[in-house]
C-alpha cells in the first residue's frame, strides 16, 4: 500500500473513530423537540430586512426537511425556483440533489437542506461580504439546534464558508473536516456544477460514499 493510500485509510479509520464517539457518546439524551427553536429562529428571521438582498427577493428560503436527521445539506443560496417557491433546492440543481439523495437509500424527508444565505443574490451572483455576515448567523443556530453528525457542503462557497478556509473544493472534497463536537463537514461538489461537468459525478459519489461510511 503507498504511503498516500494508507494516509487516506488512517484518516478515514480516525473518522470512523470520531462518529462512534458523537453516535454513542456514552450519556442518554432526552430527546426534545427541535421544532420548536427552529420555529423560534424563523421567528426572529421575520421578514429579515438585515441586508440588501431583502428589496430584490420573492422569499426568504429558510431550509426544509427532518429537524433531527443526522445528515445536513448545505448550498451556497437560493436561486430563481427556490427564491418563488421558499423551498431550498427545488430547480434543476435540486433535482439532482434529490437523485443523489435517493442514491444513498434516503429521502429528502429524511435529511436537512439549507443555504448560506436565505435569500437570493440578484443574477444568482456570489454572495457579498455583508450578506454573510448578516444571514450566516442563523444558518449556525439552525445546526446547533439539528446537530447533524455530517455536513455535506455543497459546492466550494459553502465549504469555504463552514470552514473559514479559502482552499478550493477540490482539495477539501474527499475527507471530512471536523466542524464542531457534533459534526463533520464533508465538502463536494455543487449539484449546479455537476449539470455543466457530468465528468465530476465519480468525485461526488466517492463523497456519498464516504458519508455512507461515517453514518453507518
Amino acid at each position: 500500500m503507498s504511503t498516500v493510500a494508507r494516509n487516506d485509510l488512517e484518516q478515514l479509520q480516525a473518522q470512523l473513530e470520531l462518529q462512534k464517539k458523537l453516535k454513542n457518546p456514552g450519556v442518554t439524551r432526552k430527546k426534545i423537540d427541535k421544532n420548536e427553536p427552529l420555529n423560534k429562529i424563523r421567528e426572529e428571521l421575520g421578514d429579515c430586512q438585515r441586508c440588501p438582498l431583502a428589496k430584490t427577493r420573492t422569499n426568504l428560503v429558510f431550509g426544509a426537511g427532518d429537524p433531527d436527521a443526522q445528515l445536513m445539506f448545505v448550498g451556497e443560496a437560493p436561486g430563481r425556483d427556490e427564491d418563488r417557491e421558499g423551498i431550498p433546492f427545488v430547480g434543476r440543481a435540486g433535482q439532482l440533489l434529490t437523485k443523489i439523495i435517493q442514491a444513498i437509500n434516503m429521502t429528502r424527508d429524511q435529511v436537512y437542506i439549507a443555504n448560506i444565505l436565505k435569500c437570493r443574490p440578484p443574477n444568482n451572483r456570489n454572495p457579498e461580504a455583508e450578506e454573510i455576515e448578516k444571514c450566516y448567523p442563523f444558518l449556525q443556530q439552525q445546526i446547533k439546534v439539528i446537530q447533524p453528525r455530517i455536513i455535506c457542503a455543497l459546492g466550494a462557497f459553502a465549504a469555504q464558508t463552514l470552514l473559514q478556509t479559502k482552499t478550493p473544493i477540490g482539495r477539501l472534497r474527499g475527507r471530512g473536516h471536523p466542524f464542531n463536537k457534533h459534526s463533520l463537514v464533508i465538502p463536494t461538489y455543487h449539484p449546479a456544477f455537476l449539470l455543466r461537468n457530468p465528468n465530476k459525478k465519480r468525485d461526488v459519489w466517492e463523497d456519498m460514499q464516504l458519508v455512507i461510511k461515517l453514518l453507518a
